[in-house]
């Protein structure tokens, strides 16, 4: 096949160099930001008269009847046409003749494949918004529906003190907030139009980038056409964002591991998110869980991956480049499928409300707020600590709880203790007594909730700005 760039070249193409070179088999989830971004440079080559008004309508007219062949699934792609962009254009030039191959005029595929991606990416930066706060309602709305559930707080994986169930959620709450805060700044650098640049250096055509920008909704366009080309940061900033997100998404999966074994027993997964064993017929498996920790493995390597390509390549494009693609589609996919999948797994998972407050009164949860009872009588904390500390050991020998020791007992410790002492170190208490603003008292976490129900009003509204401007 005559290569559209091979007037240069006295043979063909190796046809592994072909195959290996190819990137229409992953690149071709493109094409529609591809004609898109192509109508909009016929219409401006025509409004510059670079080309004839007639030429882009029928430049235009032959890339919307290509559109619509892909579309149905009668269009061939084919790998010695390399990408997405000379598919298309071969298939333009077949279509409606010469002035086919007027459409390249005044850009190059250096420029073309950076504009398709960040068409693409503003694209799925919308959707993903969407998913991430799907997932965050999901949080919010089974936090204030288990808003006075206790549970045991953890450090080390050992038993801390008592924490609201809800307290818990809203922390991952904070977390995919904190994502969408970075989301946020991914669309900032995406959201800008890289075309006119050129190969790298602009184009001596009298070319408006600015009427391109504003059909494609774009805010704002590249300084430099060096940069424009060569710039792969918003693609970077987009799998860093998806590999921290994927991380607070591989934490609560070990927690959701953990919190529906048999040894836990605080929540079950329904079962439309779960699998059994081929052999053992009891067994009810958190098979999504497990997934979304694994994938969790991939997203980091394909931002490892990224960075390691880019960051000995001199300026401007480089075919390495190429290589941005397949590690982002993949990214987006299991970031989708992620977000969707534990939105619906949050909602719908039962809480052990009974098991979860028996785990909060055991291993001496309380012992901190002994020692502050103390603290509050006037003893030095340090003191204080030893007291509580000598207590616990004294339990630990006897088989008993804190709650468990008569007054008499307390007194042993400290004269200090006084009758209210049980009262203190009920666990329904230490919770309530924790106040402070971020505090797990049901007070604290109400305003949280409430908050976090305002900051997802934003959240959605700023999306369908970005709604607006997508192709």
């Amino acid at each position: 096949m005559t290569k559209l760039w091979g007037g240069r070249f006295t043979k063909g193409t190796d046809v592994l160099v072909e195959e290996f070179t190819s990137s229409i088999s992953f690149d071709r989830r493109l094409y529609r930001e591809d004609i898109a971004g192509s109508i909009a440079h016929a219409r401006m080559l025509a409004k510059c008269g670079i080309i004839e008004a007639a030429e882009a309508e029928a430049i235009i007219a032959g890339l919307q009847d290509i559109l619509a062949a892909i579309e149905a699934g009668d269009f061939t792609f084919e790998t010695a046409l390399e990408d997405i962009h000379m598919n298309i254009e071969k298939r333009l030039t077949e279509r409606i003749g010469p002035v086919g191959g007027k459409l390249h005029t005044a850009r190059s595929r250096n420029d073309q494949v950076a504009l398709d991606t960040h068409l693409y990416l503003r694209k799925e930066l919308a959707a993903i918004g969407g998913l991430l706060c799907d997932l965050q309602a999901a949080v919010l709305e089974t936090a204030a529906r288990h808003g006075d559930v206790i549970m045991p707080g953890y450090t080390h994986l050992q038993r801390a003190q008592p924490i609201l169930f809800s307290h818990h959620l809203m922390a991952y709450f904070a977390m995919l907030a904190r994502d969408f805060a970075r989301l946020r700044g991914v669309w900032e650098r995406t959201d800008l139009m890289p075309l006119g640049a050129g190969a790298l250096a602009g184009t001596t055509f009298p070319i408006d980038r600015q009427m391109v920008a504003d059909e494609l909704k774009f805010g704002g366009l590249y300084d430099n056409s060096i940069d424009a080309v060569s710039d792969r940061d918003y693609i970077l900033e987009f799998l860093a964002f998806a590999a921290i997100l994927m991380v607070h998404l591989s934490r609560l999966s070990e927690e959701i591991i953990l919190w529906c074994s048999a040894e836990f027993k605080f929540v079950e997964l329904d079962d439309a998110h779960c699998t059994g064993s081929s052999i053992m017929p009891q067994k009810k498996n958190p098979d999504v869980s497990e997934l979304v920790r694994g994938k969790s493995g991939r997203v980091i390597g394909h931002l490892m991956a990224l960075l390691t390509t880019m960051k000995g390549l001199p300026l401007a494009y480089n075919k390495d480049m190429q290589e941005d693609k397949e590690g982002l589609f993949d990214t987006i996919d299991t970031l989708k499928f992620s977000l969707t999948v534990y939105a619906a797994l949050v909602a719908a998972m039962k809480v052990n409300a009974p098991r979860m407050l028996d785990a909060a009164g055991e291993d001496f949860a309380n012992a901190t707020d002994m020692a502050d009872y103390l603290v509050k009588k006037g003893l030095p904390f340090r003191q204080a600590h030893e007291v509580a500390g000598r207590s616990v050991r004294y339990c630990l020998e006897r088989g008993k709880k804190l709650t468990d020791l008569s007054l008499a007992e307390f007194r042993e410790f400290s004269p200090m203790f006084d009758a209210d002492i049980l009262a203190a170190i009920k666990v329904e208490t230490c919770v309530t007594a924790r106040d402070s603003y971020g505090g797990t008292s049901p007070a604290q976490v109400g305003g949280a909730i409430a908050r976090g129900r305002e900051a997802l009003g934003g959240q959605l509204a700023l999306l369908d700005t970005y709604r607006r401007k997508v192709i």
